[in-house]
């Protein structure tokens, strides 16, 4: 893995850090607090736990602007050590990116337009017409249809496949395995219960910045586009149907599925193994809990979770009673136990009465 060595004052000026400790420190690594060592940068979450960072061997560390002065400890203080991990991170890895071109053994179909400063490795299929941009990198294995658009300084990740007419914008990282612009699952069904499919012939566009994970799906449009607006986070194995939008900024977890039609707003938020049916729409900053099914409209900022689900209060009130339903039950097969006994000791009284009269 590649690292390079930076100094302090520069790592700092990357997240508006302020040192507190040697500024002209030279780290050459970034790692976590426990496997941290001479010359690595590490980073503190949260305040509470001091203790591992007064133990551990890093020479640097990234903390919140609220902690203690550390004696003998270089600090970097910062409102969100996390993201400024994540910055430093990528600076600390960060290559040039070299051109090989393209190699004798990749087939390229007529008419392409391949920026010159391009990677295509061997195996990798283009169709015809097809459009590749600046610094972009294709896999080996990869296979991209015709009239396929990709922006610059694109990453598509062996043996993905991206279908005619998808439009791939610039910074997106396509995993391997990920399918673009297979065939929406539409059919029409007649009085004998045959299923006619029906034609799928639009495309999917992925705007600027998205990160698509392996083996996840993106349908075509049955008509028109399905839509990965900028900044969207799919994880593995996500299913996205045909005609979804989904809004700038938003994150999809392991196994998430979205059925077609649905439109998602800004910085919607998806646990893992979460669904929501088709033609619906959640407004911006919905969260949906993991393995929660979604069968209706949200409004903005919503919390849901269960299935169907139901807002997250309610929902958590119910997991909890649900995990009691034994001892409940328990409690009232008692009771009708108890009352029972109760009318029967009554009928009996009023028997001896009746008997007396």
């Amino acid at each position: 893995m590649n690292t390079k060595n930076m100094k302090l004052e520069e790592v700092a000026r990357l997240v508006d850090g302020q040192i507190t400790g040697d500024k002209d420190l030279i780290v050459t690594g970034f790692a976590p607090l426990a496997s941290a060592g001479v010359g690595d940068l590490s980073f503190l979450v949260k305040a509470a736990n001091v203790q591992t960072l007064k133990e551990s061997q890093a020479s640097a560390f990234l903390v919140p602007t609220n902690l203690e002065e550390l004696p003998g400890k270089t600090l970097i203080r910062v409102k969100d050590p996390n993201l400024a991990g994540a910055i430093i991170h990528n600076a600390f890895l960060a290559v040039p990116f070299v051109a090989a071109g393209v190699h004798e053994r990749a087939f390229v179909g007529e008419n392409c337009e391949l920026h010159p400063e391009i990677t295509i490795a061997p195996l990798a299929v283009l169709g015809d017409r097809v459009r590749v941009g600046r610094r972009v990198r294709i896999e080996s294995g990869v296979v991209i249809g015709n009239d396929v658009e990709i922006g610059e300084d694109t990453v598509i990740k062996a043996n993905a496949v991206l279908s005619s007419g998808s439009q791939v914008g610039r910074r997106v990282i396509i995993h391997s395995g990920v399918i673009i612009g297979a065939d929406g699952y539409g059919y029409a069904t007649d009085t004998n219960g045959n299923h006619v499919k029906r034609p799928q012939v639009g495309i999917v566009r992925i705007d600027d910045d998205v990160e698509i994970g392996a083996n996840s799906c993106v349908d075509r449009a049955t008509y028109g586009v399905t839509w990965i607006k900028s900044g969207v986070k799919i994880d593995n194995l996500v299913q996205v149907g045909h005609n979804v939008v989904i809004g700038e900024n938003s994150l999809l977890v392991a196994q998430a599925g979205i059925a077609g039609s649905t439109t998602l707003g800004r910085s919607v938020v998806m646990g893992g193994q979460s669904a929501i049916k088709g033609h619906i729409h959640l407004e911006d900053r919905v969260m949906v809990a993991a393995c929660s099914g979604v069968h209706g409209n949200q409004p903005q900022g919503s919390m849901v979770g269960g299935v169907p689900a139901i807002p997250i209060r309610t929902w958590t009130k119910a997991v909890s009673i649900f995990a009691k339903l034994p001892e409940i039950y328990s409690e009232i097969r008692k009771m009708k136990k108890d009352v029972a006994q109760l009318q029967a000791r009554d009928e009996l009284k009023e028997a001896a009465g009746r008997e007396v009269a």
